[in-house]
């Protein structure tokens, strides 16, 4: 799949995800540098996945999902980035963002190549969105055309509270 950073294409690696898809399991770090496993999370999730927490766009959507967290209580959110734990850790307290579990993908990129978006010219995850139900299964993506673009914050919205 291809999009764009910065007005220049890029293609993704990883393979694509597509509604309908039963994603196994992924993980990830935490904050506090113990291991993440998509499985260990029982329910709905909602998986925002930005290039960074330190950039304007990715502050705004997390904030944004921080909030809308709060109006979810069957579904978790949790953001997935290449920034190192301390870093999440440091930007969620600084933001006071802590409806939202943020988990670093920047040890194996195993999140990045299993959900199809990893940006290895630059070494991030394209900004992307995806509803999983309780099975995993996929119920909405979104992988943004502009990585440097806000996502259908409507779209994914609408798709959590149908």
């Amino acid at each position: 799949m291809k999009v764009t950073f910065g007005g220049s294409p890029v293609e993704l690696a990883g393979t694509e995800i597509h509604v309908g898809d039963t994603i196994a399991d992924f993980t990830a770090v935490k904050n506090d540098l113990s291991q993440f496993k998509l499985s260990s999370i029982k329910g709905r999730k909602l998986i925002v996945a930005v290039p960074s927490l330190d950039t304007s766009v990715c502050d705004a959507e997390v904030r944004k999902f921080n909030v809308e967290a709060t109006k979810m209580p069957d579904v978790t959110v949790i953001v997935v980035s290449m920034d190192l734990p301390f870093a999440q850790a440091r930007w969620c307290g600084a933001a006071g963002v802590d409806r939202v579990l943020t988990v670093s993908d920047y040890k194996d990129r195993n999140f990045a190549h299993t959900f199809g978006a990893y940006l290895p010219n630059v070494g991030l995850i394209a900004r992307s969105v995806f509803l999983l139900d309780s099975n995993n299964t996929v119920k909405y993506v979104e992988y943004v055309p502009e990585v440097t673009h806000h996502p259908n914050y409507e779209a994914a919205l609408a798709a959590v509270r149908a």
